[in-house]
C-alpha cells in the first residue's frame, strides 16, 4: 500500500500539516494528562489550554471540542505509525505476523493514552479511528471483505488493550501467535 499524504489529509482534515502537528499533539497529551486527575466530562477547554500552554484561539483553530482533539490525537498516532512502517517494514501488506508484532511494539509507546481512553469508557473513539483508517486506507488496497478488516482491527485493539491492562504478562511473540492463530495467519 503506497502511503498517500492526501488520504491522511482526507482523514485528518484541513488542519493536517507537519508544521502544526506539535501543537495538536501537545493539546492531545494535555487532555490525557488532565484525565489522570479529572473525569473527561469535567475537563474544560480552559483546563486544556492552560496545561498545553496555548491560547483558546489556538485550540479552536484546530478543534471544535475536546473530543475532536482526542480524535485528532488518535489520527496523529496512526499517521506516525504509517510513517514508521513505511520507513522500517513497509506497508505493502498488513495482514501478517510481522505487522502485528510491529503494531504492538509501536502502539506500546502510547499505552498510557490508550488505557486512559479505555478507563474513561471512550472505546468508541478508538474503534472509530481504526475503522476510518481501514475504510479509507486499507480497504481500497486489500482484497478482503470490509467486515473481515473491521474484525481484524477490532480484535487487535481489544487484545492490545487487554494485554496492556494486565501488565503485559505474555511476551509480544506469544500475543502475536494468538492473534495469528485466531486470524488464520501463518506465523
Amino acid at each position: 500500500m503506497k502511503h498517500d499524504i492526501s488520504l491522511m489529509k482526507s482523514i485528518l482534515g484541513k488542519n493536517f500539516t507537519k508544521r502544526n502537528r506539535f501543537t495538536r499533539q501537545c493539546i492531545g497529551e494535555s487532555i490525557i494528562a488532565l484525565m489522570g486527575n479529572k473525569a473527561f466530562e469535567d475537563i474544560t477547554i480552559s483546563d486544556i489550554v492552560k496545561k498545553a500552554g496555548v491560547s483558546r484561539m489556538t485550540f479552536y483553530h484546530y478543534f471544535q471540542s475536546k473530543t475532536d482533539a482526542l480524535n485528532s490525537y488518535l489520527h496523529e498516532i496512526i499517521e506516525l505509525y504509517l510513517e514508521e512502517c513505511s520507513r522500517s517494514i513497509g506497508i505493502d501488506t498488513f495482514y501478517d505476523a510481522v505487522h502485528i508484532r510491529h503494531a504492538f511494539l509501536f502502539f506500546d509507546q502510547y499505552a498510557a493514552f490508550f488505557l486512559t481512553l479505555a478507563q474513561a469508557n471512550l472505546h468508541s473513539l478508538m474503534i472509530y479511528a481504526i475503522n476510518e483508517y481501514i475504510t479509507k486506507l486499507v480497504a481500497p488496497v486489500y482484497p478482503r471483505s470490509v467486515y473481515e478488516l473491521y474484525y481484524y482491527g477490532g480484535a487487535i485493539l481489544n487484545v492490545f488493550l487487554s494485554w496492556e491492562a494486565s501488565g503485559k504478562k505474555e511476551t509480544i511473540d506469544e500475543i502475536v501467535q494468538v492473534l495469528c492463530r485466531c486470524s488464520n495467519i501463518d506465523v
